[in-house]
């Protein structure tokens, strides 16, 4: 056994412990990470009503990995836990689509099998949608698991946890068809975490010591094939430990949603080719605006200009229905404007504009 492989058992032994005996409910948690009630949509609150109070107090997510257009899908959530946002998916994908949680701690997964029988019923579904399986999602390929199989990918809060954070980005990849996407929430570090912190369990099991520095991610998440990383919403976070505090010094957190697609397409760059787009309106729960990104805000009806990359993003997708397109790409006008490279997250509340990022 290599000294990394011993490195990642030490880690993942150190998770299943602080999720499968430390944290018994989301109380227990250290820093405000956690997505509360007064930020989930509206028409998302009677839904949550319907998951098992037992499943629900023991959700660790960080934000809400629930994209718009999910009916009949194929959905992957890597690092399910007790099943939280895989039984919500299972009711918005429908009867004829399928959510598959993976996981690695037994006492997690036991609690999300349990309760398969109860959301089933309580969605009046025939037969479940919804299944489980015990694996780690560094290593997805040995799972059963075919190439091209999954129309989304979503975690919440779990791939910080991870050592090997590039073998779950190209897994990931390999396994969404084209035009798909990797919808996930998680957290990030406004610098690199010195290699000390990193080996503190309750730092890692508190999801901070194992957060990647926000722009080593967008660098990994191009070189995995996701060539334009976009943040939908972003908060900084609040250590309500000052033991925690001390020990981080000037470090400082965010909780960020990202959203990821395969598409072949896309360039490293944000790119003018004079394009614009025109939403309809027709987006179930978006009918007067449809939010792409934290700067892609598109209002019904009005002509919106876009780059090229954001262009391919509705064109190439399940949005494509929704949208009209302008431009012939006979043009290139450089970089988009409004483009730049300086730390994406909203430290204070989540503006928005109808630039490129």
């Amino acid at each position: 056994m290599t000294l990394e492989d011993e490195t990642s058992n030490e880690v993942q032994q150190q998770v299943q412990h602080y999720y499968g005996e430390v944290l018994q409910s989301s109380s227990d948690l250290q820093t405000d990470a956690c997505c509360t009630a007064d930020s989930v949509p509206d028409f998302i609150k009677p839904l949550l009503s319907q998951i098992h109070p037992e499943v629900l107090s023991k959700y660790y997510g960080c934000g809400l990995v629930l994209p718009d257009l999910l009916s009949d899908m194929h959905i992957l959530d890597l690092g399910s836990g007790s099943g939280r946002d895989c039984y919500v998916l299972s009711y918005l994908v429908g009867e004829q689509g399928r959510v598959v949680g993976v996981d690695m701690t037994d006492q997690q997964l036991e609690v999300a099998k349990r309760h398969i029988g109860f959301h089933t019923h309580k969605f009046g579904y025939y037969s479940p949608n919804v299944e489980f399986y015990k694996g780690d999602i560094e290593k997805l390929e040995e799972l059963d698991f075919a190439d091209e199989s999954f129309d989304l990918i979503v975690s919440n809060c779990v791939i910080n946890l991870t050592q090997d954070k590039a073998a779950v980005l190209k897994q990931a990849y390999r396994l969404l068809k084209p035009g798909g996407e990797m919808y996930f929430s998680d957290v990030y570090a406004d610098r690199r975490v010195p290699e000390a912190l990193t080996r503190d369990p309750v730092l890692r099991g508190e999801c901070l010591s194992g957060a990647m520095y926000w722009n080593d991610f967008q660098n990994l998440a191009k070189k995995s094939g996701f060539l334009d990383p976009r943040i939908v919403e972003s908060h900084a976070l609040n250590i309500e430990n000052p033991d925690l505090e001390e020990k981080l010094g000037n470090l400082e957190f965010y909780s960020a949603t990202y959203r990821l697609f395969k598409i072949a397409e896309l360039e490293p760059s944000c790119e003018d080719y004079g394009q614009a787009v025109r939403y309809l309106g027709t987006i179930p729960n978006c009918e007067h605006e449809l939010v792409l990104d934290n700067h892609h805000v598109m209002q019904t009806g009005k002509l919106f200009p876009v780059c090229g990359n954001t262009w391919h993003m509705l064109k190439q997708t399940r949005y494509a229905e929704h949208f009209e397109f302008y431009g012939d790409w006979s043009t290139h006008y450089g970089i988009f404007e409004g483009c730049g490279l300086s730390l994406p997250f909203d430290a204070e509340g989540n503006e928005t504009s109808g630039a490129c990022c």
